[in-house]
């Protein structure tokens, strides 16, 4: 809702998603909206589409706990290297 430039539109938007749940189910719209939150697709066509293509009810991408160290990779050179 923040991302909108008046409530009103958040709030029409949070009605649309509610609405979905009378149509998907419950479960099935609080695994789309998992999803959506993962992937960070924060809108009503977001969650929707997932609905309608089942991506609910496929496992969610996995997500890193923690970054990739890229300094320590076999074909990185180094600052040694061009000296």
């Amino acid at each position: 809702m923040e991302s909108r430039p008046h409530p009103e539109h958040g709030y029409r938007s949070c009605l649309g998603i509610i609405r979905l749940g009378k149509r998907y189910g419950s479960g099935r719209l609080e695994a789309a909206c998992r999803r959506a939150l993962t992937v960070r697709a924060l809108s009503y066509r977001s969650v929707e589409s997932i609905l309608k293509h089942g991506l609910d009810q496929k496992p969610l991408p996995e997500t890193r706990s923690h970054p990739v160290d890229r300094r320590h990779h076999e074909n990185l050179r180094g600052p040694d290297y061009y000296q």
